[in-house]
């Protein structure tokens, strides 16, 4: 039994070596080497096959750049969705916080007569006028980015005048 499976393989054996050579010699020809052996139909044949070739290339190259540009433009439309969905955020927290600022103006109105001193005529003591009254906080300004996006600004004003007593208290607990 082994005796007739060496008898094939003695029998195949020139064949692929006869598959091979062909294959390699088919190979060089594409690529453009060993071509003066070939006759005219030769040639004329290898320059069907490479121009089938290269349709066939063209044709998988043309398809995967409709792919990606396919891809390309639904990542597009999630992009531009998630920027309307982050300026809507956006528009939304600025409306907050000037709705937050209107209402903390409003109370502030309402509360200042609570700390507001009474307007009284200034001494006559020349040392005493050159002190301002002690206010609480001043102007300042809050400046930052919301989400990456616009730059904030808010801007309060002076919120009243205390007296002292009261703003020792105030620093206390700060």
């Amino acid at each position: 039994m082994a005796l007739k499976h060496q008898g094939s393989y003695f029998l195949e054996h020139p064949k692929l070596k006869a598959r091979v050579e062909l294959l390699q010699r088919n190979l060089r020809n594409y690529t453009g080497q060993d071509l003066d052996p070939l006759s005219y139909k030769e040639l004329h044949y290898l320059e069907q096959k490479i121009d089938t070739a290269l349709k066939s290339i063209r044709s998988r190259k043309n398809q995967l750049i409709h792919e990606s540009l396919a891809e390309m433009q639904k990542k597009e439309r999630e992009l531009r969705n998630q920027n309307n969905i982050l300026a809507e955020q956006v528009k939304k927290k600025l409306k907050a916080l000037t709705e937050q600022e209107q209402w903390e103006q409003q109370n502030l109105g309402q509360n200042s007569s609570f700390f507001m001193l009474p307007q009284a005529q200034p001494p006559l003591q020349p040392s005493i006028l050159s002190h301002p009254p002690p206010t609480i906080g001043g102007s300042f300004q809050i400046r930052g980015f919301l989400n990456g996006n616009k730059d904030v600004e808010v801007q309060t004003q002076p919120i009243t005048t205390m007296p002292p007593w009261m703003l020792r208290i105030v620093n206390e607990r700060i």
